[in-house]
């Protein structure tokens, strides 16, 4: 029996990718993708002869936030919309980079690595965490309070079924 491999070698993470790639990298179908676009004006692939789209790194992690957010957060397309307006594009694209490493170590090394942004102000007074810091903070107290409520609802079944 012939075995054909169906990966391609792995890409350089600077590497733009086509939207078959980043579905499967996403885990959605291509459509989703595209009805993305059209809900979310901040996702613009570069569009080449007969419409091909190609992702750059900075598509893939804002599609990987805008998931992150629909699918593990729980909001809606009008509440991403929200968070696009209220947060920017930028907060949306850290979350992407942090659910990328969905472990709490993993959010709390992407805030420490990104946290070297200066917060001083010109007398010296730390003018506390950054955007950037608080959105990934925010994101973690989000997933920590998900994390609290099944771990409170499994609490509640194992005393109801004793």
């Amino acid at each position: 029996m012939t075995v054909i491999e169906t990966t391609s070698p792995r890409k350089s993470p600077d590497a733009f990718r086509t939207i078959s790639e980043v579905a499967a990298e996403l885990d959605v179908p291509q459509h989703v993708l595209r009805f993305w676009e059209s809900k979310f004006a901040q996702i613009k692939p570069l569009k080449r002869g007969g419409g091909r789209r190609y992702y750059r790194p900075e598509d893939v992690d804002l599609l990987r936030g805008v998931r992150a957010l629909l699918y593990k957060d729980g909001y809606t397309i009008k509440g991403v919309q929200k968070v696009f307006r209220d947060q920017g594009v930028r907060f949306v694209m850290e979350t992407g980079r942090a659910a990328n490493d969905d472990s709490v170590a993993g959010i709390a090394r992407t805030v420490v690595e990104r946290g070297g942004e200066e917060t001083i102000d010109a007398e010296g007074q730390d003018q506390g965490l950054d955007r950037t810091a608080k959105s990934i903070l925010s994101g973690i107290a989000r997933r920590l309070e998900a994390l609290k409520a099944d771990l409170d609802a499994d609490a509640e079944d194992e005393e109801s079924s004793t």
